[in-house]
């Protein structure tokens, strides 16, 4: 199946984090939503970003190996979707940490944040994503 999916991710205690080539972060205690896509299979790659041991190689690796991955959504497409995606969450008032998962595009970000999880949902709903 191909398409586009959000991942639901907690830090229930502000840290630190060593992000790839971007650099140490500080994430506060809240709620992050990373945008992606999957053009070929997104169940393998689904399941890559649940996978514990792995070759960090995406931003969203290092994340979430510090962290803990507590929903997946997604959306079946047959066009790349993660950047239009991205942009409803910069709409609505996410807050966004800048370049993170958005290097090979034009975007701004690809993760976001939210000390409010039902804004997430609510918004995951209306842009017709489905809980994995």
């Amino acid at each position: 199946m191909k398409g586009s999916y959000l991942l639901l991710i907690e830090v229930k205690e502000g840290k630190n984090i060593k992000i790839g080539k971007i650099g140490e972060i500080y994430f506060p205690e809240g709620y992050y939503i990373y945008v992606g896509s999957a053009m070929n299979n997104i169940e393998k790659r689904i399941a890559r970003h649940i996978k514990k041991n792995k070759k960090m190689r995406w931003h969203i690796d290092y994340l979430i190996e510090k962290t803990d991955l507590i929903e997946i959504f997604y959306k079946e497409c047959r066009v790349r979707e993660e950047c239009s995606i991205a942009e409803k969450f910069l709409i609505n008032g996410f807050f966004s940490i800048k370049k993170f998962g958005a290097s090979d595009c034009k975007c701004r970000s690809h993760l976001f944040y939210t000390k409010n999880k039902d804004e997430f949902y609510k918004l995951a709903e209306e842009i017709g994503m489905k809980r994995m």
